[in-house]
């Protein structure tokens, strides 16, 4: 248990020098990793979600691509072809940038419907079908999917089916005026990062979140949650099943970053915004308005309010 904490804290710390006076993103960030989530990082330009991307790459020493989206791409372009080899005498698969560790989805509004749902099949199943054969993909795999919410021409955003496939929505922010000085000044030295961490180890840190144990009472808090997202009057759309499990992986994650091997209320409560809140749909909001997003978080967090935690 010592152990699994002392190797996050070693990944968070790293992954800090490259996105600097951020470290709430940081560790969630790496909650998304250790409990096997996608991560949407929604923010406008030029605030470091690239930044975030590599540097936790880099840290892990794993494989990185960055895929940039436009609205040309295709399905082949993200998952691989198969070619056909004339000495063979049959197709041979290619893959695409999508078989790596981690995957930079830049701007993956930009694209059409057709290649983001490519892209989310592979991340819901871990493999790629095509031409009636599977391809599992690398472990550890995590997509890490950025959007700008300001920007609509040209853009396809997400539908909350699509939205649900990510563990996490996290936002950045712009950053403290000590922290951009640094920046300015060139104190932070992102291309520099060593890995900390080698692939199998995040695989085991993966598997000793899942056996972070859960009490009846924090799993009665988090369904008194997810069902008052269900019946609430500011929701149109309550959270799923699906989310409630998200939820709980990621409240795991936590858990274990925090050195412990049971879950505290508090996990589920801390990480409800961030795991729910590009679930729902807010009343009397249009889906994709500028205040969309903010509003799911708004809801929410007046939802966290009126339900009690447990003591």
């Amino acid at each position: 248990m010592g152990d699994s904490t002392e190797t996050i804290r070693r990944l968070e710390e790293n992954v800090r020098r490259a996105l600097v006076g951020k470290p709430e993103v940081v560790r969630l960030a790496i909650i998304g990793l250790v409990a096997r989530g996608h991560l949407l990082i929604e923010d406008v330009p030029g605030v470091g979600k690239t930044t975030l991307a590599s540097g936790l790459a880099r840290s892990i020493g794993a494989s990185f691509q960055r895929i940039q989206f436009t609205s040309d791409m295709l399905p082949s372009d993200v998952l691989g072809v198969s070619v056909w080899e004339p000495k063979r005498g049959e197709f041979v698969f290619k893959p695409g940038p999508l078989f790596t560790n981690i995957v930079l989805a830049d701007e993956i509004n930009r694209t059409t419907p057709k290649t983001q749902s490519a892209l989310l099949e592979a991340m819901n199943e871990a493999q790629v079908s095509l031409d009636h054969s599977t391809y599992p993909l690398p472990r550890p795999f995590m997509v890490l999917a950025t959007q700008n919410p300001r920007e609509y021409e040209g853009t396809f955003p997400l539908p909350e089916s699509q939205l649900d496939r990510f563990l996490l929505r996290i936002r950045i922010g712009y950053p403290g005026a000590a922290d951009e000085k640094a920046v300015l000044r060139g104190d932070t030295a992102p291309a520099d990062l060593a890995p900390v961490l080698e692939a199998d180890e995040v695989l085991m840190l993966q598997e000793a979140a899942e056996r972070v144990r859960a009490e009846e009472s924090v799993l009665d808090y988090l369904v008194a949650l997810v069902t008052a997202t269900r019946r609430s009057p500011l929701l149109a759309l309550g959270v799923s099943p699906r989310g409630s499990l998200a939820l709980l992986r990621a409240a795991r994650a936590r858990a274990l970053a925090d050195g412990r091997d049971y879950l505290l209320p508090d996990d589920v409560k801390q990480l409800a915004v961030p795991a729910l809140a590009h679930r729902v749909i807010v009343r009397g909001s249009l889906a994709g308005s500028p205040a969309g997003g903010m509003d799911g978080e708004a809801a929410v967090s007046a939802i966290l309010q009126d339900v009690p935690v447990p003591r």
